[in-house]
């Protein structure tokens, strides 16, 4: 497979399309079973609040995966992604109702690098607060 956006129809400033991620408690438990990540601040609201957070929150690494999906879905090709990283800044709390929690994401193109690369700085939100910081991917272009 290879990235089905041409580099050369791209432009700085390009806005990938938006998307919106539910997150619920079962969500979590999916996760840590996947991940084989148990740590009870992501599924246990007594012991998450015994060390000082609001209730259960997200797996970081969840997060991150989540929001490079804005990339991949737009480029066609988890392959495309040659580089990426985030500074984990606020977590997505994850409240015990059937609404969860939600993590809103969207990017844009910031450069135009060499080698058909561009890159991608990504916004991640929850509850109206920026889940990840200087949240940015490198993608090989066609």
């Amino acid at each position: 497979m290879t990235a089905k956006i041409a580099y050369d129809e791209v432009e700085v400033g390009t806005e990938l399309p938006a998307q919106t991620f539910p997150v619920t408690r079962a969500t979590l438990v999916q996760y840590a079973g996947a991940s084989g990540d148990f740590n009870p601040i992501h599924w246990n609201e007594k012991f998450a609040v015994e060390v000082g957070l609001p209730d259960v929150i997200a797996h970081g690494m969840f997060t991150m995966a989540e929001a490079i999906r804005v990339v991949t879905d737009w480029a066609g090709d988890p392959a495309a992604v040659v580089e990426y990283g985030v500074r984990f800044t606020k977590p997505v709390i994850v409240p015990n109702d059937d609404q969860g929690a939600e993590i809103e994401v969207s990017a844009k193109v910031a450069a135009k690098l060499d080698d058909q690369q561009v890159r991608v700085d990504i916004t991640a939100m929850s509850a109206g607060q920026k889940v990840l910081g200087m949240s940015r991917a490198v993608v090989r272009l066609a």
